[in-house]
């Protein structure tokens, strides 16, 4: 599956609509994220089971505010609609099929019970 360009109009739709989505955050000027979007492509090919999306910091600038992306390329991981993996810096290619591998094999049980402990904890 060849990368997704989201907005704010249809991410939240991406990240309902779909177990795992792969989230690039970049900018047209960023010289390390022009470096990345043929690994980020060429990843996305292999894995037809995974949405890879593409949010342009300077088009929505709202969407990057939200998830306070302070540098670019920054990756941000979604699975079952959860925030599952956010770091700034691209990857080689096989540092993100391992952290690919590594969410697949989540126990998404196991990070819900973490999540609602944590929430449990603030309130």
């Amino acid at each position: 599956m060849a990368t997704v360009e989201l907005d704010k109009d249809n991410f939240e739709a991406a990240i309902t609509d779909n177990d795992i989505v792969i989230v690039d955050f970049w900018a047209p000027w960023c010289g390390p994220c022009k470096s990345f979007a043929p690994i980020y492509e060429a990843v996305s090919e292999k894995h037809e089971d995974i949405v890879f999306a593409k949010i342009n910091t300077e088009e929505q600038q709202e969407l990057g505010a939200s998830f306070q992306i302070r540098s670019i390329p920054t990756l941000m991981i979604f699975r079952e609609k959860i925030v599952i993996f956010s770091q700034a810096g691209m990857l080689p290619e096989s540092a993100l099929e391992e952290l690919i591998g590594k969410v697949k094999a989540l126990d998404m049980d196991m990070v819900r019970k973490e999540v609602e402990k944590q929430q449990a904890e603030k309130s």
